[in-house]
């Protein structure tokens, strides 16, 4: 027997893909710069098929690609060219298993929605923090298996820190059920932080256990102008003194980034004259009321337009300004792909490092390249940034991709110099696969060997990414 009839024994004629005009939208990547074949498309509908399919195809030695939303920047969940490989689509999982509000924890299956979830959370009256661009198609395995940050990092954290437990089906077809609810659980190694940010090389994360909030009675919002870098930095610095956790968000755009995305993006408004170098984005979440966190956020900005940090600001007067504002930076990488797309790195650093970092680096591209064009924007308050190089009016941006080795060389040397990250919340799939060995320490890539020979020694798992 094939392992494709195998496979619609399992899961159903329906939902085993194989024909071009089916499979297409898995074998591409969100940016289109990886396309693979696949032997077929398998679509589960609950933890046991995927265990039942793990272990077909194990039996059978074809290689897994498990794939969520297929919104991931870094070709992790793209196939190779090869034709022998699985696709395994985890869209059908997308349950809301259970929410337990007293214990303030969500339980769901890996191909929910991040809308979705941040959804049924809210109707229980609860926050779940994660929050990006893509999160109307991103699934939450994607996001565990790349440990996104987005938008809300700074005062919640990265995913990592917003997972108590999965469930996983290894290489080997078990399960393994980890969907423990406990914030404290010292009974050994913490499995569950090996399959988190592993991109699916270990094995296929099914459902997870996540950690809930309670939901802001109120959130300010604020654009503001700035003269420099610096200034941002100061401007983050002010702002945590004086709002503590209440700030849940601080991101940087640059004044190029925001002209971009106003002349690809019509509908998007920039309340301020576009006239000074540095934008940011803040906001407070406030748990005493819109009072109270409108006067902290006001506070401030008078403080910093006082002391120069800042040069001019608005502060959104409802809920549908707020989202106005955010539309700007939520708009950037949209605007940038209709655009034709630019070189992209996404990277971290210690916020202390991150202005000489943009300055230096900035200034030595602008050496080697002539035509080139920064656009860089991100979390300022955790250091992370998407720094971005397009190219000037009159270039193609053809020439920046020609130029992409060059420029990452550069880009990447500068991020190392400071002791910072050449992915801080895209990962490594295959784009950043082969230079992963000139920024991680031959310790630190045998471990994660050892890792990946213990918990897959065939290398079945999304293999020829990371490694």
């Amino acid at each position: 027997m094939s392992l494709v009839t195998t496979l619609r024994e399992i899961v159903g004629n329906l939902h085993v893909l194989v024909e071009p005009s089916d499979t297409d939208p898995y074998l591409l990547d969100w940016r289109k710069r990886y396309r693979g074949a696949a032997l077929a498309v398998v679509r589960p509908a609950d933890t046991a098929e995927v265990a039942r399919v793990v272990a077909a195809c194990a039996s059978a030695g074809a290689p897994m690609v498990p794939q969520g939303g297929n919104t991931g920047l870094v070709g992790g969940g793209t196939p190779d060219s090869s034709g022998t490989e699985v696709v395994i689509s985890l869209q059908r999982m997308n349950r809301v298993r259970a929410v337990d509000r007293d214990n303030d924890t969500i339980t769901v299956e890996a191909g929910c929605i991040l809308q979705s979830l941040q959804e049924a959370a809210r109707l229980h009256d609860r926050l779940f923090p994660l929050s990006l661009a893509a999160e109307g198609t991103a699934t939450i395995g994607g996001n565990l298996a790349t440990n996104a940050g987005g938008t809300q990092v700074l005062r919640y954290g990265n995913t990592r820190e917003l997972t108590l437990g999965l469930e996983v089906v290894l290489a080997s077809g078990e399960i393994w059920n980890g969907l423990r609810a406990l914030r404290k659980d010292n009974t050994g190694y913490d499995l569950k932080q090996l399959f988190i940010g592993s991109e699916g090389t270990l094995g296929i994360i099914t459902a997870a256990t996540l950690k809930l909030f309670p939901l802001p009675r109120a959130q300010a919002t604020a654009f503001a102008a700035l003269p420099s870098l610096p200034a941002a930095a100061r401007l983050l610095e002010l702002a945590r003194t004086r709002a503590g956790a209440a700030l849940t968000a601080f991101e940087v755009m640059s004044a190029g980034c925001i002209k971009r995305t106003a002349i690809e993006l019509p509908s998007v408004r920039v309340p301020l004259p576009l006239t000074a170098p540095w934008y940011v984005l803040l906001e407070i979440s406030d748990h005493a009321g819109e009072e109270h966190a409108g006067g902290v956020l006001e506070d401030i900005l008078s403080s910093a337009l006082d002391a120069g940090t800042a040069e001019d600001s608005v502060v959104a007067g409802s809920l549908e300004q707020s989202r106005t504002l955010w539309r700007i930076r939520e708009g950037i990488p949209e605007a940038h792909a209709k655009a034709g797309g630019n070189v992209k790195h996404d990277i971290s650093l210690p916020v202390s490092a991150v202005p000489a970092f943009v300055e230096e680096t900035n200034a030595e591209l602008a050496r080697r390249f002539p035509w080139i064009e920064p656009a860089v924007f991100g979390h300022l308050g955790d250091g992370n940034l998407h720094y971005n190089m397009g190219t000037v009016a009159g270039t193609p941006i053809a020439v920046a991709f020609e130029h992409e080795r060059e420029i990452n060389d550069v880009v990447h040397a500068a991020v190392a110099t400071r002791g910072g990250s050449i992915s801080a919340e895209h990962g490594i799939g295959q784009l950043k696969r082969a230079i992963l060995p000139v920024y991680k320490s031959p310790l630190e890539l045998r471990l994660m060997r050892q890792v990946k020979q213990a918990l897959d020694p065939r290398g079945l798992m999304n293999p020829g990414k990371l490694f």
